[in-house]
Formats: structure tokens, C-alpha cells, sequence
């Protein structure tokens, strides 16, 4: 093992951690102002309950991104100081405007959202926690497309070994970061909404459980085991945070369908190594198949999914290696096959169970019909269990995703220009390299238990209700008899 490989697992390891938060902060932020919005409308409680609570979870989240993403900048100049050389010059435009523009502006608002309830106009709160959310997605936006341009470099010259960026506007609206922005910020929103129905499935299950407790305990205070239990005012606001999540969830599901057909489009013009190792294809086929798993092939599918034609033909690894080999010289342009072969399906196959999940819940929580119509399903216990199970489920699924983006296109760094063993800094050794990923691991398992340890809290802890209207009748008697509290508002609570 040389400074090279562990170079590349410290950038691994450090990104793949900062992009656990990245996906809650793009879709978290929406979501909240979107309950906020809905409580501005309608002026219900518990749509500002909902806001204060998820609100938390995301300035958690928010605060553990920033710490972790400042990493990734100084690695550029630690480890891959000549690939810093070569894309300076293209690179720096869109890095300027992510932090200039999007990151000013999502931190500004943020922190006027922080401090401004109560100071701010009721609207002016409101704009800043849009202003706040967009400016996330907008980040994401400058941040995607840098990234595009090494999958798929335009709008450049290479001069004295340095690429001089030539037209901004070709590198902002790449054909690849057209395609690929839509679909990673999808997938975010399919995290974040993964990350909301866990949450709310928790605290539905809580919720009846306290309930239970609480229709026993007054079965015993009043020898009646027929006694009536608190009301579902918690249940019914959980739900209403779920059925949110699960529309938010279906709807970018599709748009990650949409984006991910197109995706392997471009991989067939664009990346054809990288769509070969995704099948394990080795030479060159006309209507290729699919595997779902090893033993399980769907023919002509592969095809049909790269070039939308069952006979088409796809690129095989061995013979996309002869041409490049041809083109370029002599190397390895074969990138890690089974981590990119398993990453495809993993990511593939935990976002559809994802997605479908969603789909179940926004039937099973339906208006119903018949004698009842107009009422609202209750959440089933298991579908909830099933939400809180299925929390992993979505970022594997993105984290597996970003593994087939990266890797697959190794050993390049700039996909046709710089070749990731010319990317890595000359200056620096094994023992650098190695220290300072021993550093940042510990660092960052501290930080990754200190955020679960926060959020686990936070969610168990619940949010602040507001106070329970008071029954006038129990009231009266309790007033002018002994002056106890009413027992249901005590049992609530």
C-alpha cells in the first residue's frame, strides 16, 4: 500500500461521512418550511409544533455538515495537490459561487430564522426559511455540477498542462450536471423523507404506547375499565408529519426513476466503462442482458436501459480496455468490479423498496369511503415499525449511488485528462497520509456519536406541546370543589 491508496481512503471515508448529512440538510430544509408555511396558513398549533421540532433535527444535522465538509477543501491541498493544479483554474468558479453565493445565503438566513422567532415579521420569518432551504439546494446545485465536469469535462483548454476553463456557462449546464443534479437532489429528498417517516412511525408507536398507559391508569383511579384515554391530538399530528413525508418521498422517487433512465443514457455515450462494470459485461453485446442478481438475468434489458433499444449494443470491459489502451497508453482502466456491481444494485434496489414503502403508506393512510367517508386511516402499528426498520434503507441506497458515481470512473480523476496516480501530491508520504487518516477516523467516529446521540435524544424527547384546552364543565367543578387540575389534561401530559 502506498501514499496513493490511502490518500484515496482517506478522501473516501471523509466524503461518504459528510454525505450521511448533505442529503437531510437539502430535503429537511424543505420540509420544514413547508410546515411552516402550512402554519402560516392555517394558523394550526400543530404545524408550528411540527416546524420547532423537525427544525432541531435539522440545525443538528445542518451544524455536523458544515464541520465535516470544511475537511474535504483542505484535502485538495493536502493529498491531491496536482489534481488541484489541473482543475484550479475550472474548478474555482463554481467553488466561489457554492460559498459566496449559496453557503452565504444559506447560513445568513438560517441564523435570521434561528434568532427571529418572535423578533421577525410573521413573513419575514417565513422567507428566511426558504431563502435558507434554497440556498442548500442551490449549493448542492455548484457543487454537482464541479463534480459533472470530471465525469464529463466541457467549456476547457488544457494549456501548460492546466485546464483553463472557457466558457462558464458550458460548465454549468453540462449535459451530465443537468442530469445528474436532478437526480442526486431527488435522492436527497428520498433520504430526508426516509429519515421523516422513521421519526414519525417512532413517535406514533410511542405515542400509543404512552396512551395505553395512560386509558389504565384511569381505568384504576376510577374502577372502570371502560375508561376513556387521552385524546389523539399527538397521534393525528405524527400522522400529519408522515403523510408529509410519504408524498415527498413518492414524488422524488419518481424523479429519481426519471433522471436515472437518462443517467444510463449518458454512461452509454459518456462513461461506457463505468456501465460495463455496473453489469460485469466483458466484450462488446448486442442486446445485452441484465443481471438482477448472479443466477438471474433479464435479457436485452441492459440495452433497453442504456440506449432505450433491446438490440442495441453495449461496450464489454475487456474490449473497452484494448481502446483505451489505444487511445491513451498502456494502464489499468478497469475500475473495482464487485464494488461497482454490488453498489449499482444496492443502491438500485433499497431506493425502489424505499420508494414503494412510501407508495403503501399513502394507501394505507387514505381518506376512506363507504359509512365512513371523510374520515382518515389511522396509521397501522406495523406500517409505522416498518417506516422506523426502514431508516437504513435510503442511505445505503445513496451511499452506494455515490460509490458507483466515483469509483466507477477510477482510475481517472478527470475522466480522459488526469489519471488519479498523477492527481496525488509528490510531497507527501505514506506516514502523512497515514497519520492524518487515523486522525480523522477517531475525529470522526467522536462526531458520528455525538450526532446520533443528539438526534436519538431529541426524537425521544419530543417536542413541546402546547397547552390542551381545558374542559369547561371539568374545570367549573374542579375550581369550586377542591381545586385539583382535571384529570384528562393530567393523563395527557
Amino acid at each position: 500500500m502506498d501514499a496513493l491508496d490511502l490518500a484515496r481512503w482517506q478522501f473516501g471515508v471523509t466524503t461518504v461521512y459528510h454525505f450521511l448529512f448533505v442529503p437531510l440538510t437539502i430535503g429537511l430544509g424543505v420540509f420544514v418550511a413547508g410546515l411552516q408555511t402550512a402554519w402560516h396558513r392555517t394558523g394550526k398549533d400543530h404545524y408550528l409544533t411540527l416546524t420547532k421540532f423537525f427544525g432541531k433535527l435539522f440545525l443538528i444535522n445542518f451544524a455536523m455538515g458544515v464541520v465535516t465538509g470544511i475537511v474535504q477543501e483542505f484535502q485538495f491541498g493536502m493529498n491531491w495537490s496536482e489534481y488541484s493544479t489541473f482543475v484550479g483554474d475550472v474548478f474555482g468558479a463554481p467553488l466561489a459561487l457554492e460559498a459566496l453565493l449559496a453557503f452565504f445565503m444559506e447560513s445568513t438566513f438560517l441564523g435570521l430564522w434561528i434568532f427571529g422567532w418572535d423578533r421577525l415579521p410573521k413573513r419575514l420569518h417565513l422567507a428566511a426559511i426558504w431563502a435558507a432551504a434554497i440556498g442548500s439546494n442551490i449549493s448542492a446545485y455548484f457543487i454537482l455540477a464541479a463534480n459533472a465536469w470530471m465525469k464529463h469535462p466541457v467549456g476547457y483548454e488544457v494549456v501548460n498542462g492546466r485546464a483553463r476553463m472557457t466558457d462558464l456557462w458550458a460548465v454549468l449546464t453540462n449535459p451530465t450536471a443537468l442530469v445528474q443534479i436532478p437526480h442526486v437532489v431527488a435522492a436527497a429528498f428520498v433520504v430526508a423523507g426516509g429519515f421523516i417517516l422513521a421519526v414519525s412511525g417512532y413517535r406514533i408507536l410511542r405515542e400509543r404506547g404512552d396512551a395505553a398507559i395512560g386509558r389504565r391508569t384511569a381505568a384504576a383511579a376510577v374502577g372502570d375499565g371502560d375508561a376513556a384515554g387521552p385524546p389523539r391530538r399527538r397521534t393525528d399530528m405524527w400522522r400529519t408529519s408522515l403523510r408529509g413525508a410519504l408524498v415527498m418521498t413518492a414524488l422524488a422517487g419518481v424523479v429519481v426513476a426519471g433522471t436515472g433512465d437518462l443517467s444510463g443514457q449518458l454512461l452509454h455515450e459518456q462513461q461506457p466503462m463505468k456501465l460495463a462494470a455496473a453489469e460485469g459485461l466483458a466484450h462488446d453485446t448486442a442486446g445485452a442482458s441484465f443481471t438482477i442478481v448472479p443466477g438471474v438475468e433479464v435479457p436485452g434489458l441492459l440495452s433497453l436501459l442504456s440506449a432505450h433499444d433491446p438490440g442495441a449494443t453495449v461496450q464489454g470491459i475487456e474490449d473497452i480496455q484494448r481502446r483505451y489502451e489505444e487511445q491513451f497508453g498502456p494502464a489499468d482502466y478497469t475500475p473495482n468490479l464487485p464494488v461497482i456491481f454490488w453498489s449499482f444494485r444496492v443502491m438500485f434496489g433499497f431506493g425502489m423498496v424505499t420508494v414503494g414503502l412510501s407508495v403503501l403508506g399513502l394507501w394505507l393512510t387514505r381518506k376512506r369511503r363507504g359509512p365512513s367517508r371523510g374520515r382518515t386511516a389511522p396509521v397501522p402499528s406495523w406500517f409505522a415499525r416498518a417506516c422506523v426498520l426502514a431508516l437504513p434503507l435510503p442511505v445505503a441506497a445513496i451511499i452506494a449511488g455515490w460509490l458507483l458515481s466515483e469509483i466507477g470512473r477510477q482510475p481517472w480523476t478527470v475522466q480522459g485528462e488526469l489519471l488519479t496516480a498523477a492527481s496525488v501530491s509528490p510531497g507527501v508520504g505514506l506516514t502523512e497520509v497515514a497519520i492524518s487518516l487515523a486522525l480523522f477516523t477517531v475525529l470522526y467516529g467522536v462526531l458520528a456519536v455525538a450526532e446520533a446521540v443528539l438526534l436519538v435524544r431529541h426524537v425521544k424527547a419530543g417536542p413541546e406541546m402546547p397547552p390542551a384546552p381545558r374542559d369547561p364543565a371539568v374545570a367549573s367543578d374542579s375550581d369550586t370543589d377542591s381545586g385539583a387540575a382535571p384529570l384528562a389534561p393530567t393523563l395527557m401530559y
